[in-house]
């Protein structure tokens, strides 16, 4: 979008945002935003890279993260989503301050399972951690415990830990 207009709401016209984009890619590739009809008109520089259907050099040997040691794609928060008034502003909300509960809805869910459901989870989440390093499956038994106690002990004894 241009800088300082943001979208509405709107719940239909969020999920229009999303499968439009989807749609596209589904039928033109991933660089959909390349082809010349649908090209931006100015530059427009962003993270993707590679795929099918790719219309320029795609970015050389720049890095395709941030933050990076290069000084390369720096967020600019002054092109954000203008505050969007509603009772009182309503503005951009970042995520990073508030890591506060990111088990609950985790730990909702994992209890309204049948216990045969639960040991299907259990032993799933085993076979697709694999090989993992045991500091990794360390980690995420501590985090399945943060959604419930049982259910960080059910993956601990499907893992063999």
């Amino acid at each position: 979008l241009v800088p300082g207009i943001g979208v509405s709401p709107d719940k239909m016209l969020q999920a229009r945002l999303f499968n439009y984009a989807d749609a596209q890619r589904y039928r033109l590739g991933v660089n959909y935003h390349q082809i010349p009809v649908n090209a931006a008109r100015c530059p427009v520089h962003s993270n993707h890279r590679d795929g099918y259907g790719r219309m320029d050099g795609n970015y050389g040997s720049l890095p395709h993260y941030e933050p990076n040691s290069f000084s390369q794609w720096q967020e600019q928060p002054q092109f954000r989503e203008p505050p969007l008034k509603i009772n009182g502003n309503a503005d951009w909300w970042n995520f990073r301050e508030d890591d506060a509960d990111y088990y609950k809805q985790p730990g909702d869910l994992f209890r309204l399972m049948s216990p045969a459901q639960q040991q299907v989870l259990f032993d799933n989440t085993a076979r697709a951690m694999g090989d993992a390093p045991e500091f990794v499956k360390r980690r995420h038994i501590e985090n399945c415990t943060k959604a419930d106690p049982a259910y960080g002990a059910g993956v601990a004894k499907a893992l063999g830990l």
